[in-house]
């Protein structure tokens, strides 16, 4: 009796585990979900700070215990001043793809150009490859961690 009723626990565990693992599995998201456009509408506002003035919906969407990686490796947490943003033309968010993660987690990999103008005058373009991890929290999607990496402009 003992043995059967080990039997069963294990079982139920190992089913409940592998339905578990089953809902964490991925989906790329379709351009028309709900959640893909709300992230992409984020990233599109992010993707233009260098070019404009940053909007409130953007500054809200990073969350508390947001962390980034710069292109340089340098950490940091949810931005507290945006000064000199706007100063670059261009801005361009070119390519977003968006992984959902069941209904509360999505991972969003894109890429961006800007171009700056030099010391000397000369204009220079700017690219960069990023992930972004998102997180739904009471009904809205907030940014939790980035890295962002620069890249050959093609």
């Amino acid at each position: 009796m003992k043995k059967s009723i080990y039997m069963i626990a294990a079982i139920l565990l190992f089913w409940i585990g592998t339905a578990q693992a089953q809902n964490q599995s991925g989906r790329w998201a379709s351009p028309d979900d709900p959640s893909a456009k709300a992230i992409t509408a984020l990233e599109e506002l992010w993707a233009h700070t260098a070019c404009s003035s940053v909007p409130a919906a953007l500054k809200a969407a990073f969350a508390e215990d947001f962390q980034g990686t710069s292109p340089i490796g340098k950490r940091y947490g949810r931005p507290t001043s945006w000064g000199g943003e706007g100063d670059d033309t261009d801005c361009r968010l070119q390519q977003i793809q968006i992984r959902l993660f069941g209904n509360s987690v999505a991972v969003a990999y894109g890429n961006e150009s800007s171009v700056s103008k030099k010391k000397d005058g000369t204009k220079e373009k700017h690219c960069l490859a990023w992930t972004d991890t998102w997180l739904k929290r009471n009904g809205k999607w907030q940014i939790i961690a980035a890295q962002d990496n620069v890249v050959t402009c093609e």
